[in-house]
Order: C-alpha cells, then sequence, then structure tokens
C-alpha cells in the first residue's frame, strides 16, 4: 500500500488529489493543434466536458478560468487551444480564438474538434452519451457552432458571453446553460437576451423558473432542462460560472443515467 493511499484509508472523508493534465497533441489537415486533457480520476467510461477558450485565451488559462475540471472530477475535461483568428478586438487576427460560423476558415475547428473526439473516444474511451461542450466569448459562439454542426454528439451545452446564431429553430433540442452579463461591453447583453429568448422557444420553455441566485432554472417540452446565470457584471467569465455549469452537466449526466436503468 503506498503513502497515498494509506492516507485515504486513513482519513476517507479527503479525496484524492486531481491527475495532472497531460496535453494532447495532434496533426489536423498538416497543422498542429493541442490540448490539455484532464482525466476523470473514475474508473469505466465516464462523461467528457470540451471546453473551448475566449479570444485571446489559452488552454491553461480557460482550465483556471473555468475549472470544470474541479467542479466535476469524475468527468474527463479537455481544453482544446485555437489558433490565431480575427476577432472584434483583434482585427489582425494575431491572437488564438475559434471559427464564429459552420463555414467559417475551411471548418477549421469542427475538423479539429472531429479529430480530437475522434482521438479521446479511442485512447480513454469517455461515454458518448455524456458530451458536453461550454466555452466563453468566442469559445461560446464555437460551442454554438457545434451546435448547429456536430449537435448529435452532445448531450448537453454551455455558451457564455456569446450570441447565438440566427438558424437556432433548425438545431436539435439540448439541454443548455447560458451564462451573461448585463454590461457586457464586448457582447451587448441586449443581443444575448434574444439568443436566450430563441433557446427557450427551440426546448419550449414555459412557466416560472426555480431561482437561485443569478441562476435560473426552466423546464421544456420533454422535460427539456435550460439553466441561465445573468450576472450584473461585464464581458468577464463569473467565478462561479464554472461550478454552475458543471452542477447543470452534472444533474443532465445523472439524468440520462436514471432514465437507461
Amino acid at each position: 500500500m503506498n503513502a497515498l493511499i494509506a492516507f485515504l484509508t486513513l482519513f476517507p472523508g479527503v479525496t484524492a488529489p486531481l491527475q495532472s493534465p497531460r496535453t494532447i497533441e495532434l496533426n489536423v489537415d498538416g497543422v498542429a493543434r493541442t490540448a490539455l486533457l484532464f482525466e476523470s480520476r473514475s474508473k469505466g467510461p465516464q462523461p467528457i466536458v470540451f471546453a473551448f477558450h475566449g479570444h485571446g485565451g489559452n488552454s491553461r488559462q480557460a482550465a483556471r478560468s473555468f475549472a470544470i475540471h474541479e467542479n466535476w472530477p469524475e468527468a474527463h475535461v479537455v481544453y482544446p487551444q485555437g489558433l490565431p483568428s480575427k476577432g472584434k478586438t483583434d482585427p489582425e487576427g494575431k491572437k488564438p480564438g475559434w471559427q464564429q460560423q459552420p463555414s467559417d476558415l475551411g471548418e477549421r475547428d469542427l475538423k479539429f474538434f472531429d479529430a480530437l473526439y475522434a482521438h479521446l473516444k479511442d485512447q480513454i474511451g469517455f461515454d458518448s452519451k455524456k458530451v458536453f461542450a461550454m466555452g466563453h466569448s468566442n469559445g461560446g459562439r464555437l460551442t454554438y457552432v457545434l451546435w448547429a454542426s456536430r449537435g448529435d454528439k452532445f448531450a448537453g451545452m454551455g455558451p457564455s458571453g456569446s450570441p447565438a446564431l440566427l438558424s437556432v429553430r433548425q438545431w436539435p433540442a439540448k439541454p443548455a446553460f447560458v451564462i451573461a452579463g448585463e454590461k457586457d461591453a464586448i457582447v451587448p447583453y441586449a443581443g444575448q437576451k434574444l439568443s436566450i429568448d430563441a433557446l427557450k422557444r427551440l426546448l419550449g420553455v414555459s412557466g416560472e423558473p426555480k431561482t437561485e441566485g443569478y441562476a435560473q432554472y426552466f423546464t421544456g417540452r420533454q422535460g427539456m432542462r435550460l439553466g441561465t446565470y445573468v450576472h450584473p457584471g461585464g464581458h468577464e467569465f463569473p467565478a462561479e460560472g464554472g461550478k454552475r455549469m458543471a452542477a447543470f452537466f452534472r444533474e443532465i449526466s445523472q439524468s440520462r443515467e436514471r432514465l437507461a436503468q
């Protein structure tokens, strides 16, 4: 028995530390792509979350900011790295980011997702019925792009600080948790509210929500879930955002387990 196992045996209330992340390296259309992976500390097929940084961010910054792996250690969490892309605050495209429409950049980042999905499915064997995507700002936009273009692969979505695409009504209905700042000076809240309203129509939301602080939880058609976290701040990812997002994804994952029983 090693020292760590002995310690955990003596103190059963203490959980094992999170595994250190490892870097995934792939070649996609001749371009080197990377992602930071935190593997689940649980055995067997587990849920997986793809978490996308904002424009100008990176994998490690996203891991610190979102902390999905800390708030849901039973899941695999992967933080992909973007490539230089033009953006609202970076017209020359010197900073890393993501495509903003399904057809942008030769579908560069959709192809990256496809390759990453296939690689991780082969290497760690995640549960394909419990796949989630989230991201902030430009990463939130890519979350919407994935919903529009690869929606059949996901159990739930988590866009933050970004407007949806215009084709929302054509998307498959998926549980979603949406984060928005009322004083957002980069992505005005009015546009994000329109996106939330469009998702309510897509999911058939009706009735009064359950409110917990800035979070509200709605129920739609066939039990479809929509969560929103509208905070009084600006474009930043809120401190509570990762905890709320992870809890929502965990709930959706557990509900799928109950339905399968």
